[in-house]
């Protein structure tokens, strides 16, 4: 007899106005099971995520726990009923502290008694252990790097004891040894017979810690709740998309004669760099590969004009440029930047498609008098969201009512769309499918095969092999070194890996 399942969606429905996001999607969780969900962006995985915790009522269907038909009005219903998530935006209030945001659905359950902080410090302690995540629980959120906030959204979840546990993205903003670490602690909970979800673009990730997979494609089954064993990258790539992975590899492109784009020279920062000398080509993709907290996304911030330089020279086609605010970067130098918090600073998530998408050409386009139509923004810009296939109902639907990966494909896209010189891609294809990604990278080769300067900003090493013609290491806001990208992933991930670690230990070393 079969392990009966701790929980069941059948046959889920759900119709927004004018678009059947889920058209009978089933879904079925084994107790003591980590289980994939994959599918691109709008096959519909965020959707289903929300009916089965209560944020969307399903059109028709059932949802069951442990066998009893359930109904959920609210996220409090589905905590009630033991279903947790950790979602791939971040939910957290950056004015409390860690501890705070970890037991938020139970602060203020005794209205008239104050909260014990020192408790909540300890209660919240103890699975940030769980995690080995050493922060001090009453440090304000606000204060801490994406990758921690996304390691304090993972506490809150595990805080519940959720027996139904979905995690959308979860290692997204992580880096290699957070993700080993996140993937020991659900090993554990699924050795203890929590049901996991795992919800990611990352199909190495999927192999790795997955031993039941659902596929949508277009709001349907691709596949229903089914085995691992015997599906390899290419299988479920198919069932994804209909066919199988292009192979978009790397090739190596001369640009050792192309003039300097953005040269940094002796840069130190307000905020701890030390001596940064970074240059960049024309035409040239240039890596930049460090552990998540290396100063990476602080440095572009610098040249963008966002964090106060102390020292050192910036010059932009070999003249000393005066960046004092993103819209001197813009205008005057050329610059784009692509954040990797696209909620927090790449859009204006309460205005259209078509206002973010061609925010950053407004000025370019704008007629003597100041006018600017919107037909003239759509023609720079719609070629750039249909190449990225942006999935929206039209160009006026509010951004922040469309997916995750919908939104980085447009906070990318007005960028394409600006025609800088010089263009800083921060963690591009955080959130974005196989296909986009595959998009993406051919987007970056031809604009920096038309002689764009080109920074990509990733932690994902394969991506990193994939794109780059030169790796620059950071470490500690220090640069530790650079290699010339052979393509080779096996060699390339030693000698950026051995850069970093030779730096820590000699670090280690050094006298006081």
């Amino acid at each position: 007899m079969g392990i009966s399942p701790i929980f069941e969606a059948r046959r889920i429905e759900k119709i927004f106005p004018g678009v059947r996001a889920l058209d009978g999607v089933s879904l079925s969780l084994l107790p003591g099971s980590i289980h994939a969900l994959l599918g691109e962006n709008g096959a519909g995985k965020s959707t289903l995520i929300k009916v089965i915790t209560g944020v969307h009522r399903p059109t028709a269907g059932q949802l069951l726990v442990n066998g009893e038909e359930i109904h959920l009005s609210s996220t409090h219903d589905a905590i009630a009923r033991g279903i947790g998530v950790v979602h791939q935006e971040r939910n957290l209030i950056p004015r409390f502290s860690v501890a705070e945001n970890i037991h938020l659905e139970r602060l203020g359950s005794h209205a008239l008694r104050p909260i014990n902080y020192a408790d909540l410090n300890r209660k919240a302690r103890r699975w940030l252990e769980e995690l080995q995540f050493d922060v001090d629980p009453a440090r304000s959120v606000s204060d801490l790097s994406v990758a921690q906030m996304q390691l304090v959204e993972i506490a809150k979840a595990l805080s519940l004891q959720s027996r139904v546990l979905l995690l959308d993205e979860p290692t997204a903003s992580l880096t290699s040894g957070e993700t080993d670490t996140l993937f020991t602690v659900l090993r554990r909970l699924r050795d203890n017979g929590v049901s996991l979800v795992f919800v990611s673009h990352k199909l190495e990730e999927v192999q790795e810690i997955c031993d039941r997979v659902t596929v949508l494609r277009d709001g349907v089954n691709a596949c229903e709740s089914r085995s691992m064993q015997g599906l390899g990258r290419q299988d479920l790539v198919r069932l994804m998309i209909g066919r199988g992975e292009s192979s978009g590899s790397w090739r190596k492109r001369d640009v050792a004669q192309n003039p300097v784009a953005l040269e940094l020279r002796g840069v130190t920062t307000a905020i701890g760099h030390r001596s940064i000398d970074l240059s960049v080509r024309k035409g040239e993709i240039l890596g930049l590969y460090g552990l998540v907290g290396a100063g990476r996304t602080e440095l572009a911030k610098a040249v963008m004009g966002r964090i106060a330089l102390t020292g050192g020279d910036v010059l932009v086609d070999g003249r000393p440029a005066r960046i004092t605010s993103a819209a001197d970067a813009i205008h005057r130098y050329g610059l784009g930047y692509v954040s990797e918090d696209r909620k927090r600073e790449g859009l204006v998530l309460p205005h259209s498609v078509l206002a973010n998408a061609g925010i950053v050409i407004w000025r370019k386009l704008a007629g003597f008098f100041g006018d600017l139509s919107d037909a003239r923004v759509q023609h720079s810009v719609l070629p750039y969201l249909e190449r990225l296939e942006v999935k929206t109902p039209s160009l006026a639907q509010t951004v922040g009512n469309l997916s995750g990966g919908n939104q980085q494909k447009i906070s990318v896209a007005k960028w394409l769309a600006a025609g800088v010189n010089i263009l800083i891609v921060d963690e591009p294809s955080v959130g974005i499918d196989i296909k986009t990604k595959a998009y993406l990278h051919d987007l970056l080769r031809d604009l920096a095969n038309q002689g764009t300067a080109v920074i990509v900003i990733t932690s994902d090493m394969p991506e990193m092999v994939a794109l780059a013609d030169r790796i620059v290491v950071m470490n500690d806001y220090r640069i530790q070194g650079e290699v010339e990208n052979t393509g080779a992933y096996d060699m390339m991930s030693y000698a950026i890996m051995s850069l970093i670690h030779r730096e820590t230990e000699d670090r280690v070393e050094e006298p006081a």
